[in-house]
């Protein structure tokens, strides 16, 4: 038996412990773990709450010990954006807002007052977002000055954790990069920015790339789960593994990270940065090993599970899409990246209220509003691919779908048809599968990127829906 390796993927709703291990040829993955996350109300405003977290992950790695397979290394994912602040002595100060609270709003306007966003994207290459992390610092600017002023650290979600782990504080390259502060040419925190923003330069650590080790475990964590491990900087941001795990024989080819949101795009070494790219609302995000993630964030299956769980998750996601087939022919679409759909009350009433004020016929069953959503979702989907061929000056002929998204078998056929593209889906795990496999190609087990697609291709296979 070789090495295991362990990987603590924590998304929006849901977080997963995955032991993985090479297994004659093959990844072989084992899901250990489970706990619930999300967003809570306090004081008025979204937040997260890490020290929930932060016992879910050590104690899904207590399940390592009692299923008798010690992981060498581990590494974590999380989400984008969002950041914790620490004091000198460790510990955080004010609060640990998620991406959906309101408090960055007109803070755009804010940040650019002092520079222009044509300007701001030339520098970064990310695609505006009111969450990403430059409007939430210039919220803490404004808003709480003097929690600002407290702070002596800034770290990222996954880089707070493995502080937890190790108190070692380091920051990973592909996360910092979706908040808008890493320059695209160098590579490295923008510090010519934070000056013109006004911003403390000194809460940001020096930038690492994936495969660097963090620390061990504190002794009081290694006794607490029962062994040692290295904690390891994976590609921490989520889609960052998960386009890493994009099963490609192909040196270059599209690819949809379906889950919550979708991102949508392609890998290039170059950025690119121009005003129709940054018109088209198109990212450089920071990949493995310096490539860059090309890609749209479209709003995803967050529309589907938020009307889900309206009607009190009394459907499953396949009995959805099938009642969703049964209505195609209802003919009303949505713009599923209009800010209305971000963090609505009511997703079902959101929808049919978008549908009236466009005077479309107005979505009522289940079915109906699925349509809607799977309809105009494969819709913009076949837009951005297209966008994408313009953009890149280069022709794509299929596409990769990766994440808990891939499963939905009736819009991975709507995206075929409308986008005339093969689509091959799978794996669903792609996020997990990526985060081990920089694990293991650090442990000399896999071998380049390459080779490493290669494995995860045979080792877990793909659905194709012909175009």
């Amino acid at each position: 038996m070789g090495n295991y390796f362990l990987t603590v993927d924590i998304g929006a709703s849901s977080g997963r412990h995955i032991l993985g291990s090479i297994q004659d040829g093959r990844i072989v993955i084992e899901e250990v773990y489970r706990f619930e996350n999300g967003m809570a109300k306090k004081d008025g405003h979204l937040q997260w709450d890490v020290n929930h977290l932060a016992k879910e992950i050590v104690a899904g790695m207590c399940k390592c010990k009692e299923a008798g397979k010690i992981p060498v290394t581990m590494g974590i994912d999380t989400w984008g954006v969002d950041y914790v602040l620490l004091d000198g002595e460790g510990k955080i100060v004010g609060n640990t807002y998620g991406y959906r609270d309101g408090r960055t709003k007109g803070m755009d306007e804010e940040v650019y007052r002092h520079i222009p966003l044509e300007r701001l994207y030339e520098r970064n290459g990310i695609q505006k977002q009111i969450f990403n992390t430059v409007y939430q610092l210039m919220a803490a600017k404004a808003q709480e000055p003097e929690i600002l002023a407290q702070a002596e650290s800034l770290l990222m979600m996954p880089d707070y954790f493995n502080f937890v782990l190790t108190g070692v504080k380091k920051s990973e390259y592909t996360n910092a990069t979706t908040g808008q502060l890493v320059h695209v040419k160098n590579n490295d925190w923008d510090w010519e920015l934070m000056d013109i923003l006004g911003l403390p330069k000194k809460i940001f650590n020096p930038l690492s790339m994936p495969g660097t080790i963090v620390g061990e475990l504190k002794e009081e964590i290694a006794e607490k789960v029962g062994y040692q491990c290295k904690v390891m900087q994976i590609a921490s941001h989520d889609t960052a593994s998960a386009v890493l795990a994009v099963p490609s024989l192909e040196e270059e080819c599209l690819y949809i990270s379906s889950g919550t949101w979708s991102l949508l795009g392609t890998e290039i070494r170059e950025p690119i940065c121009t005003k129709e790219s940054m018109e088209k609302n198109f990212t450089n995000e920071g990949g493995y090993d310096y490539r860059f993630r090309y890609l749209k964030n479209i709003m995803g299956l967050w529309m589907i599970q938020s009307v889900r769980h309206e009607f009190d998750d009394a459907y499953s996601f396949a009995e959805i899409c099938r009642q969703a087939e049964e209505e195609k022919e209802f003919p009303s679409r949505v713009d599923v990246n209009d800010d209305c759909f971000l963090a609505p009350d009511n997703m079902t009433k959101e929808i049919q209220g978008y549908c009236q004020r466009t005077g479309q016929e107005i979505p009522k069953t289940l079915g109906q509003l699925a349509t809607v959503v799977y309809q105009s979702l494969a819709e913009c989907y076949a837009q951005a691919f297209a966008d994408v061929e313009k953009l890149t000056g280069k022709k794509y002929q299929a596409v990769h779908i990766v994440g808990g998204g891939s499963n939905a078998a009736y819009l991975n056929e709507l995206t075929a048809s409308k986008s005339g593209r093969t689509v091959y889906a799978g794996p669903g795990e792609a996020t997990a599968i990526g985060n081990l496999a920089v694990q293991m190609m650090e442990a000399g087990e896999l071998g380049s990127l390459k080779e490493a697609r290669k494995c995860i291709f045979y080792s877990f296979g793909v659905e194709e829906y012909k175009a």
